[in-house]
């Protein structure tokens, strides 16, 4: 747990409520939390998926692992304490997006099941759906995939603390859904997803 250096603060409440915002977008804010290897399609299924509620007309907001290692978690590197305060950040960020009524989707390697859970618990606490998505992918086709290059500089010992190789992966225990990567194709992976999110009410009827 972070712990609270700043005193003499207190949360301040407004006059529009979380329901009141999503009854404006005809949604419920939920963080859709997309786990796995690098290159296990976290970020090609986030985007697949982002496009698909964009065209329905829903509005949602995709974190990326990278991108925000570029902006807000600039300043982060990859040991273990740096990332549980990258993941903790994230699960912030992405607690407010929900707020808003937007539907999140953070995709991060996030290793461990601590971390992950301390996101959860987040959520939890706020009333607010998370929905944990394994990317399964053995670290074979992982490596086979390596988008990026990055298992590569990492068997030569140019990258260290990288996820699968010198670090560990924590599998989650029991996420809301386990997507195989192996044998589903994006388009089965995005319809099982809003499946999902029909199922747990997060996409709702503008009229309702």
């Amino acid at each position: 747990m972070v712990e609270q250096k700043a005193t003499n603060v207190t949360w301040h409440d407004g006059n529009v409520e979380r329901s009141d915002r999503q009854k404006l977008l005809g949604q419920k804010g939920a963080t859709l939390w997309f786990t796995g290897l690098s290159g296990s399609g976290k970020s090609t299924v986030a985007v697949a998926l982002e496009q698909a509620l964009h065209g329905q007309g829903r509005l949602c907001y995709r974190l990326d692992g990278d991108n925000i290692r570029l902006g807000i978690n600039k300043n982060l590197g990859f040991s273990a304490e740096d990332r549980a305060e990258n993941i903790r950040r994230i699960g912030e960020v992405s607690k407010l997006f929900c707020d808003t009524g937007v539907i999140c989707l953070s995709s991060f390697v996030s290793p461990y099941i601590t971390d992950r859970d301390i996101v959860r618990d987040l959520h939890k606490a706020a009333e607010i759906p998370f929905i944990e998505i394994f990317m399964k992918t053995s670290l074979e086709v992982a490596e086979e995939r390596d988008p990026k290059g990055l298992y590569k500089k990492a068997r030569a010992g140019e990258i260290k603390n990288f996820t699968g190789i010198d670090d560990p992966y924590e599998e989650p225990v029991n996420p809301e859904i386990v997507l195989d990567t192996e044998k589903m194709t994006v388009e089965e992976e995005v319809n099982a997803l809003l499946d999902k999110l029909r199922e747990l009410g997060v996409i709702l009827d503008f009229e309702d």
